[in-house]
C-alpha cells in the first residue's frame, strides 16, 4: 500500500496487539467499499488520514496511550489519555460503528452529534476524543478534539 501520510513513522512499538485489543477494537482490514458505508452511516466523511491508518492496522490499542494538554481535564492536569483507537467496522465492539461506537456515544450517552468519536478513553465512557466537523462541515477536514463529559461536554 502506498503511503501517503505515515511515511516516517515507524509503527514497529506502535499497537498494543493483545487478547483484549483483538477481541475488541481490531477489525479485520477494510474492505474495497467498507469506508464509503460507513461513512454514510455515521454522516461524516472520514479523513483520509485516517483511513490510510486503518488500512494499515483497522483499530487497536496503542502502547503509548497519553497525549499532552495545556488544559486541564477531568482525567488529568496536563494530559488525555485514550484506550483504543476504533477501527472502520461494525464487528467488534469498539469500531466506528460497533455496539459501543460513534452512534452510540451520541444516541446512548449524550455526547454532542457534531462529528465521528474515534477513541474511548480509560474513564470509561466520561471522555471521549472526536473528529469535530463543526467548523468544516460534514465532507470537510475534521479538528481532533477532546470531549469531557465531566464538563458539560467541553473541548480541549
Amino acid at each position: 500500500m502506498e503511503r501517503k501520510y505515515f511515511n516516517d513513522f515507524d509503527f514497529a512499538d506502535f499497537w498494543d496487539d493483545c487478547d483484549y485489543a483483538l477481541k475488541e477494537y481490531v477489525e479485520e482490514y477494510p474492505a474495497e467499499g467498507l469506508a464509503s458505508s460507513i461513512e454514510q452511516e455515521l454522516g461524516y466523511k472520514l479523513p483520509a488520514s485516517y483511513i490510510e491508518l486503518m488500512k494499515l492496522h483497522n483499530g487497536g490499542m496503542p502502547m503509548n496511550s497519553c497525549f499532552p494538554s495545556a488544559e486541564p481535564t477531568s482525567w488529568a492536569s496536563d494530559h488525555i489519555a485514550i484506550t483504543g483507537i476504533m477501527g472502520i467496522g461494525r464487528t467488534k465492539t469498539y469500531s466506528l460503528c460497533g455496539s459501543l461506537g460513534s452512534r452510540f456515544m451520541i444516541e446512548e450517552w449524550g455526547y454532542p452529534d457534531t462529528g465521528v468519536y474515534i477513541c474511548d478513553c480509560p474513564s470509561a465512557g466520561h471522555d471521549m476524543i472526536l473528529l469535530d466537523y463543526s467548523n468544516c462541515g460534514k465532507d470537510g477536514e475534521p479538528e481532533v478534539v477532546h470531549i469531557d463529559q465531566e464538563s458539560d461536554y467541553k473541548k480541549t
